[in-house]
């Protein structure tokens, strides 16, 4: 972590993010007809994403695209621009920037060939750096794949729908150095049934980076929760100060990558990115108050968690199943996890073995085997989640021949007026996946294996990861 940018100027005249996340007006600049093209991409993302404001296509060759009026330079266009988005190369960003801009407040500069290719890429991003200042305008990226917002409808991914899925609309924002990982986060989460508020690709970081949109996002009412996937930072102190101040308000989880050497050149030679010792990072980690998780699937789990449901308070796992085995692993998994799995009161044991199929093991975890009935999920959580436990893993196996889907709408049902987190694991192959597509319909997130499960009740319940961080909980 580099502290040396303390003193960082910042190159735009604004430093109020708020036009990115709510514009009124885009540029396209290099827009195209032809279908190859990033740009026509672009063009066809905003449209299918149902932007409701101005759009309007820049590109010289072109008097008329997609039945929008082309326009030959930015200059042109009499309206403001809140956001314009490059997908020229790098050598022609730096030329139209040169020219009449003055109508741009923000940029998105998707073109690659700068720092990342090395010294002669470094030297035009200095010089991308420079006019960006002389002509106030703040910019995300190079070489990044800018904004997925399901709350202003905009999204800038030059990757096709068909090829990445997008999320609904959600509780957790996700920023990113690297468009890759935000374009796999978004198709996996979209896969499994997760949302999002605001996905952001900031790329090389010539202008904005974490520590302006992690500002943005402390304020933002429809960001519940922030995930960052994390490089390098170049304001060590500033970081500090903003992500303590986020995580007052809100949960934020982080994945560090290029911990190593190996993953260090990796990191520079894809952004351009110095990552610096992880120590500090682990340590800045630990003093604000973010959530450290230690891989992708991790950061997946907890976005998929907290994109339903809000931290609780205590550690206190109720387990309820229909497979001894898969019980006795999860068991474990909390265990490892720093979590309880506390027995059930005397009283509690009474009443479920009035309710629950004869050969049912009564115990934590609940083991309603081979012939168990939908109502009997239902049943075990009423009588054992009430006042003995923070939140319950629910793990359906889906052999048993009187089990069906609508067990979904009937613990969503139960789920919605108890008021703690209640996690579903449905592993399996196909028709587990199948049969897990009814809770996801229904707003509940799935997971297909006891460790994954279990990850997710860490965030919730302040398990290896949060240790003795504290968040108030707060209504769903």
């Amino acid at each position: 972590m580099n502290n040396g940018g303390a003193d960082k100027v910042k190159i735009g005249t604004e430093r109020n993010l708020d036009f990115f996340f709510t514009p009124e007006s885009i540029a396209l600049i290099g827009a195209s007809p032809n279908p190859e093209k990033l740009s026509h991409t672009v063009l066809k993302s905003l449209r299918k994403m149902g932007f409701k404001g101005k759009i309007y296509p820049v590109n010289p060759g072109y008097r008329e695209i997609e039945g929008l009026k082309c326009y030959s330079a930015p200059g042109e266009i009499e309206d403001r621009i809140d956001i314009a988005i490059f997908a020229v190369p790098a050598k022609a960003v730096l030329e139209i920037l040169k020219g009449p801009v003055e109508n741009i407040k923000g940029a998105i500069i998707v073109s690659s060939g700068f720092r990342e290719m090395g010294p002669g890429g470094k030297k035009m991003e200095d010089e991308l750096r420079a006019l960006l200042k002389e002509k106030g305008i703040r910019a995300m990226g190079p070489n990044c794949l800018g904004i997925y917002d399901t709350v202003s409808k905009v999204d800038t991914f030059f990757i096709e729908g068909e090829k990445i899925e997008r999320p609904s609309k959600g509780r957790v924002s996700v920023l990113t150095q690297s468009g890759s990982f935000a374009a796999m986060i978004m198709d996996e989460l979209a896969n499994e049934g997760a949302g999002v508020a605001r996905v952001v690709s900031y790329g090389n970081k010539v202008d904005v980076d974490e520590c302006d949109c992690l500002e943005f996002l402390t304020q933002d009412e429809a960001t519940k929760t922030v995930a960052l996937y994390i490089e390098s930072v170049g304001n060590g102190r500033r970081f500090l100060e903003v992500a303590s101040s986020c995580v007052k308000r809100k949960p934020v989880m982080a994945l560090k990558v290029g911990k190593r050497e190996p993953g260090a050149r990796a990191a520079s030679s894809h952004t351009g990115a110095i990552s610096g010792m992880y120590e500090a990072y682990e340590a800045a980690f630990r003093k604000t108050g973010i959530i450290e998780v230690a891989s992708y699937e991790e950061l997946k789990d907890a976005c998929k968690v907290l994109n339903k449901y809000s931290p609780v308070e205590g550690n206190r796992i109720l387990i309820i199943t229909d497979g001894g085995g898969i019980g006795i692993s999860i068991a474990d998994s909390c265990e490892e996890a720093g979590l309880k799995v506390p027995e059930l009161s005397e009283a509690t044991v009474g009443k479920l073995k009035e309710k629950l199929p004869a050969f049912a093991s009564v115990k934590n975890p609940i083991d309603l085997t081979g012939s168990v009935r939908d109502e009997h999920y239902v049943a075990a959580l009423q009588e054992a989640l009430a006042g003995e436990y923070d939140l319950a893993i629910v793990s359906l196996l889906w052999g048993p021949p009187l089990l069906t889907e609508g067990v979904a709408e009937k613990i969503r049902d139960f789920a919605e007026s108890c008021g703690k987190p209640i996690l579903i694991s449905s592993p399996g192959g196909k028709f587990s996946r199948k049969m897990a597509s009814a809770f996801t319909a229904t707003g509940m997130p799935v997971f297909f294996s006891p460790e994954s499960v279990v990850r997710a009740a860490a965030v919730l319940c302040g398990g290896k990861w949060q240790a003795e961080i504290k968040f108030e909980p707060k209504k769903n």
